[in-house]
């Protein structure tokens, strides 16, 4: 994530504000600009941006923003939609009538946001479900059924044909807990569900039928293996032993899609965690000459031969400092995983593919384009 300042007295602000706590602003994401800019009121219920060189530029409030308080994104005036282009992506909402779930939908949402967010950033293309109405990117946020409900299925989180489905338990920390405990896993996360679940999406656009996809089978295996019957064994007989020389994650084992998905899926913590270092200017200066070292540059995703080198030259010392920040203060390592050289190898071929694919203008078929 960016820093980002207000407009009109430039007090810090933070990627899910929605006012200014020095002079009281109103905030709003503007994706035309990618960063929250602090708005006035402009005419005819619009708002502007406070500087001369932008004052062109109208925006309406999201309706997710006036009417729910769930999202605090800008639409441009001239957009006939009321949602934004991350809050058109999602066909189903919890049930607002029932207790706890407005509050769910509004992690839920945030979640979305900072994801959507990172793939404006890497201008990956973002198709949706109005421009393609079998196979764009849609959100469906749906609960488990009450106990005793005749033949219900409980609802289990994934992809299908562009259509990302998002337990609305995951949304509940203690539920998320146990169910990270009852997988033995070092990681989960509502950020991490959505990462992972794009990725599915973006293997589809990108790699399948692509001239990549071999390259891809060197790298990830042959995905045309049977995918029930490798979960069912990845169920019965859990990773292999030796899972963490060749996989990001025990999960990552169970299919070629799904190893895709948990690199894709790390790959954009990276991106993230790395853009946020560098904007706020992290360095690392270690009185040792032998002690990990950084210096903040810019996200460089790009064409650039090294330009994945630069992320991880920077990404092991960051990881370093951050989980001996969090056992500092008695919490779990921030980054419980280890990049093996085949794992740093998948990562590098995620990155080439993104970088093969970014647009300088984004194609958002039926959100709007954004440049950036």
């Amino acid at each position: 994530m960016k820093t980002d300042h207000c407009d009109h007295c430039g007090q810090v602000v933070f990627f899910e504000n929605v006012q200014c706590v020095k002079c009281g602003h109103l905030l709003a994401f503007l994706p035309d600009e990618m960063q929250i800019g602090s708005l006035e009121e402009a005419e005819d219920g619009l708002w502007r941006k406070p500087d001369a060189k932008n004052n062109k530029a109208r925006y309406r409030l999201c309706a997710n923003y006036t009417e729910h308080q769930v999202c605090n994104w800008a639409v441009d005036s001239d957009d006939s939609n009321p949602l934004c282009i991350s809050c058109r992506l999602t066909q189903v909402i919890p049930n607002l009538n029932e207790p706890g779930k407005k509050e769910a939908w509004y992690k839920l949402e945030t979640a979305k946001r900072r994801l959507i967010y990172t793939l404006l950033a890497l201008k990956l293309p973002i198709t949706g479900r109005l421009e393609e109405p079998e196979t764009g990117l849609s959100f469906e946020f749906l609960s488990d059924p009450e106990p005793g409900t005749p033949d219900a299925e409980p609802v289990l989180t994934g992809h299908d044909n562009g259509k990302i489905v998002i337990n609305i338990a995951e949304a509940d920390d203690s539920e998320r807990e146990k169910r990270r405990h009852a997988m033995h896993e070092p990681y989960r996360t509502l950020l991490g569900h959505f990462r992972h679940e794009i990725g599915h999406y973006y293997w589809d656009q990108l790699i399948k039928d692509s001239p990549r996809l071999e390259a891809y089978r060197h790298l990830f295996g042959d995905e045309r293996a049977d995918y029930g019957e490798a979960l069912q064994k990845h169920y019965k007989d859990g990773a292999p032993a030796d899972w963490n020389e060749r996989f990001i994650s025990t999960y990552a084992t169970a299919h070629p899609w799904e190893d895709w998905a948990e690199s894709w899926a790390h790959y954009l913590h990276m991106s993230d965690a790395l853009e946020t270092a560098s904007d706020c200017g992290l360095h690392l200066k270690p009185a040792r000459s032998d002690e990990p070292k950084m210096k903040a540059t810019a996200i460089p995703v790009g064409k650039q031969p090294d330009s994945f080198q630069v992320m991880v030259n920077n990404w092991y010392p960051l990881t370093y400092v951050l989980n001996n920040l969090n056992r500092g203060i008695g919490l779990p390592d921030g980054y419980p995983f280890v990049i093996s050289p085949p794992v740093l190898d998948k990562l590098r071929f995620i990155h080439e593919t993104i970088s093969a694919n970014a647009n300088p203008v984004l194609r958002t078929k039926g959100l709007k384009a954004v440049r950036v």
